[in-house]
Order: structure tokens, then C-alpha cells, then sequence
């Protein structure tokens, strides 16, 4: 091939093969720093793409895994709120019992202390049947509307599931046996409120014991209070294995800015160096003419 050609320019095809990959390692880096990530696509690491996405869905399950055990706590921390109540009220009830079973307490005043146990009791059914989140209630009772019965949510991405269970049998956390709050309970007597206190209280159509109603409610606190620390404690660890899962995501394809920064201008300057010598290669030629003067 003739060194000296106007026809073919080697030292022009060399510098625009350079500037091209510069043009090329340039588009990469401006990339790479408009979106921050190493591997933004498959086309920059398929391997490594693909890994990532699977990362990501896995972060994405995680995250609507704690959006249902958040519901979850709702329901069991709206029961436990109102157990609590329960529990409060029966404290007010005893007090209320200690007097009934006082035999000096007669006439008007038993009578009074017997309309307020009533309305004591009656305000511990609406406490249960009041107990609902989303139209979702643990405590099971006859009277109870709303869905009942055991919870089973989503835990984790992979489908893995947590099940709280209800407290079957609500009726047991008062002393009412009527389905409907408004309802009133039979007023007990002085030996009957005795008895309920004492815990011997028995046969049919006899109250229920105090120290009964009070374990089936210790029960139930127990039973939910450990569910409600579950949940907690599965929202926690989901939270942890995503902030691994996004820090290992990150190691895998993100940009070090730092380094890309240094090659940008680096290549810009390589840029302006190849842009000037296709320059001065596509004027060679010109120096030809003067062998023709």
C-alpha cells in the first residue's frame, strides 16, 4: 500500500479508531454516572444484572411482607387494647363484689352496688365485641359481627407464613352470659357475690368465679402479648435482611463515583487529544499538492 495516498489515510483511520473508543469508554462513564449503578441493564453485566433484579424482588417481597404483618399487629394490638380495658374494668368490678358480699350493705345501697355491677359487666361485653380492626376481631364470642378466628399472614418473600391464633371462647373473660351486652346480667346476691370471691361458686346457673374470669383473662394477655412481640420481632428481622440484602445489592452493582469522576475527565482530555489528531492526519494529504507545483 502506497505510504503516500489521498485515497487511503492510515494515520486518519488509526486516530478515528481511537477517538471512537474513547467516544465508546465515554458513553459508558457518562452512564454510569447519570444513574449511579455499575450495571444499570443487562447489556453492562448480564450475570450480574440478572442477580441483582432477583435481589431486588426479593427486597420488594420483604417489603409487602411487613406491609401484612403490620396488619397483622393491628388486629392483635387493637385485642390487646381492649384486654387491657377488661382487665382494668375488673378491677372496678372486685371492688364492686367486695361490698355486695358485705352483709351489713342492704336496702338501697346493695341495690345500687348491684345496678353498677351490672353496668360494670355490661361495659366488659362491649369492650369485646368493640375489639375489631378492619372489621377483624380475635375475641370469638357468639355476639361478635365481625370476622373471627385465627390469623395467618405472610411472613417473609419466600411465602413463609405466621399464624396468631384467636382466643376461642371470649365469653370466658366475663361474667355476663348474655349474647347482647345491653343485656342485663343477673345481680348477685350477697352469698352468691361471696362465693364468686372465694372461688365456690358452682352448679348451673351459678355466677362465675372471680379468680376464673381474672385466669382466662391473664391467659388471653399472655397468649396475645407474646403474638404481638412475634410480629414485632418478624417486622425487625425483615427490616435487617433488607438493608443486607440492599448493602450486598450495592457491592454488585453500583458506581464508585469517585473513580468514574477521575475517568471522565480523563477521557474528556483524550477526546480533545484524538479530535485534534484526526485533525492534523486528515490534512497530511494536503501535503502532496506540493510535489505538483
Amino acid at each position: 500500500m502506497p505510504l503516500n495516498s489521498v485515497n487511503t489515510n492510515i494515520g486518519a483511520q488509526v486516530a478515528l479508531q481511537s477517538l471512537n473508543r474513547t467516544n465508546d469508554d465515554m458513553a459508558v462513564t457518562q452512564k454510569r454516572i447519570s444513574t449511579g449503578l455499575r450495571v444499570a441493564d443487562a447489556k453492562d453485566d448480564g450475570a450480574a444484572f440478572a442477580v441483582a433484579q432477583k435481589v431486588r424482588a426479593n427486597v420488594a417481597g420483604l417489603t409487602s411482607a411487613n406491609e401484612q404483618l403490620g396488619s397483622a399487629k393491628g388486629v392483635v394490638d387493637t385485642t390487646l387494647s381492649s384486654l387491657n380495658a377488661i382487665s382494668t374494668k375488673m378491677g372496678d368490678i372486685q371492688k364492686t363484689l367486695v361490698k355486695l358480699a358485705d352483709a351489713k350493705v342492704t336496702g338501697d345501697e346493695r341495690t345500687a352496688y348491684q345496678a353498677q355491677f351490672q353496668k360494670q359487666v355490661a361495659e366488659v361485653d362491649r369492650f369485646i365485641l368493640d375489639s375489631t380492626y378492619n372489621g377483624y376481631s380475635l375475641l370469638t364470642t357468639a355476639a361478635q359481627t365481625a370476622q373471627q378466628g385465627n390469623i395467618t399472614t405472610v411472613r417473609n418473600e419466600s411465602g413463609g407464613t405466621f399464624t396468631i391464633s384467636a382466643i376461642a371462647n371470649a365469653d370466658t373473660l366475663t361474667f355476663s352470659t348474655a349474647a347482647d351486652p345491653a343485656t342485663a346480667v343477673a345481680a348477685p346476691t350477697q352469698a352468691q357475690a361471696q362465693a364468686m370471691l372465694d372461688g365456690t361458686s358452682t352448679g348451673a346457673g351459678a355466677p362465675k368465679n372471680f379468680k376464673d374470669v381474672m385466669a382466662a383473662i391473664g391467659t388471653a394477655l399472655n397468649q396475645l402479648g407474646n403474638d404481638s412481640n412475634a410480629v414485632d420481632s418478624q417486622i425487625t428481622y425483615n427490616k435487617s435482611k433488607m438493608d443486607a440484602l440492599e448493602t450486598g445489592l450495592g457491592a454488585l452493582v453500583d458506581a464508585d463515583l469517585a473513580k468514574e469522576s477521575a475517568r471522565m475527565q480523563a477521557l474528556q482530555i483524550k477526546q480533545q487529544l484524538g479530535t485534534q489528531s484526526l485533525s492534523i492526519a486528515n490534512q497530511a494529504p494536503q501535503s502532496l499538492l506540493s510535489l505538483f507545483r
